[in-house]
């Protein structure tokens, strides 16, 4: 008898037990799935033990950062800083936070629909936000949060080749929204801008300029692109135009969301306008990118001691970590290991219902 006919629990003849009706359960999804394209049985068998293993890494590696940087303070001066804080500034500074991880779930929406294997949104979202607010604390944003993702998208039935094409499509998206919020900062606020980098004006001006047209660029090739753009060895296909223009407006929205975060803290305990917050900010944030510091660190501390080099902005700077990166990797974190325990337990309970 084939073991086709026995998974379906068809009875041999030879079977003493002929007759008696089988009960058959299906085997779990990772279980029968076929290797995809270019990858072995074998390796496919080593990702799935290991998978586990770099997952509960991250959660341990996530709670070590957590105690990390609340272990430098007091809960005295954990209370006293968010005391000091107004509590409107506090609940407007929230809003923005979630706003701002609202928007990277939009991300990750339009990303599964640029691959051609769209997802519900509860589902884009639960992926996007369990992955960065565990790879803002992390550090190298791409590797951290996209190996979470790949542990959420494959058992979705996306390869790894699509999960790699949804990470790269985030990053562009981050990329325009800081090319179109930073362009425009630079322009609208050159003074500022001049002051922070020591560039000349016209220097400064024909970057943003040039910041704003490669943005407008992007959205002209998705208009008209039709075959992937090659380059060297390097190939890239255009997303559909109305995928182009949801990048482009939700992109440099985040930023401006973490931004407004930020200044709510910041006017707190000082005399500091929102458009200045921005433009450092974005300057900032460039840098952070290019070190991959976790959670900014040195970063934020920049655009402080740049804005309000006299006040005392330790407690507003706190708050802010603690609303926009640390709530977030409180929750994301924990519910991570939940999914995950869960998952494990009832694959355990499959394994062992298959075997009776």
């Amino acid at each position: 008898m084939s073991s086709r006919a026995s998974l379906l629990g068809h009875a041999d003849p030879a079977d003493p037990s002929r007759g008696r009706p089988k009960r058959c359960t299906p085997p779990h999804l990772d279980e029968v799935a076929p290797a995809r394209d270019g990858e072995r049985p074998g390796e496919k068998s080593r990702g799935r033990r290991l998978m586990p293993i770099i997952a509960a890494a991250a959660v341990a590696l996530a709670a070590f950062l957590l105690y990390r940087t609340l272990s430098r303070y007091s809960m005295a001066e954990i209370t006293a800083s968010v005391a000091a804080i107004p509590v409107h500034r506090l609940v407007f500074a929230a809003a923005f936070a979630a706003a701002s991880y609202l928007c990277l779930t939009g991300f990750d929406y339009l990303a599964v629909r640029y691959v051609g294997h769209p997802l519900p949104y509860r589902k884009a979202a639960l992926a996007s936000f369990v992955a960065l607010s565990m790879g803002h604390n992390i550090g190298l944003a791409a590797l951290s949060s996209g190996t979470i993702r790949y542990r959420f998208y494959s058992r979705w039935g996306l390869s790894a080749g699509e999960v790699a094409k949804v990470i790269l499509f985030c990053g562009i998206t981050v990329g325009l929204g800081l090319m179109t919020l930073g362009g425009a900062a630079l322009i609208l606020r050159a003074s500022l801008a001049e002051d922070i980098t020591g560039l000349d004006r016209p220097v400064v001006i024909g970057t943003g300029a040039l910041c704003l047209a490669l943005a407008a660029g992007y959205i002209a090739l998705a208009a008209i692109a039709r075959k992937p753009i090659r380059i060297r060895s390097f190939t890239l296909a255009m997303p559909p135009l109305k995928l182009a223009l949801g990048q482009v407006a939700i992109g440099p929205l985040n930023f401006a969301c973490v931004a407004a975060c930020l200044h709510q803290m910041l006017a707190a305990v000082g005399e500091v306008s929102y458009p200045a917050v921005a433009t450092v900010y974005v300057l900032a944030t460039v840098a952070a990118l290019i070190t991959h510091v976790p959670g900014g660190l040195g970063v934020i501390e920049s655009v402080v001691l740049y804005l309000l080099p006299q006040a005392q902005f330790i407690g507003a700077l706190l708050v802010f970590r603690v609303v926009y990166f640390l709530v977030p990797l409180a929750i994301g974190a924990p519910t991570f290991a939940f999914i995950e325990l869960r998952r494990r337990r009832r694959k355990l309970t499959e394994r062992a219902a298959a075997g009776a």
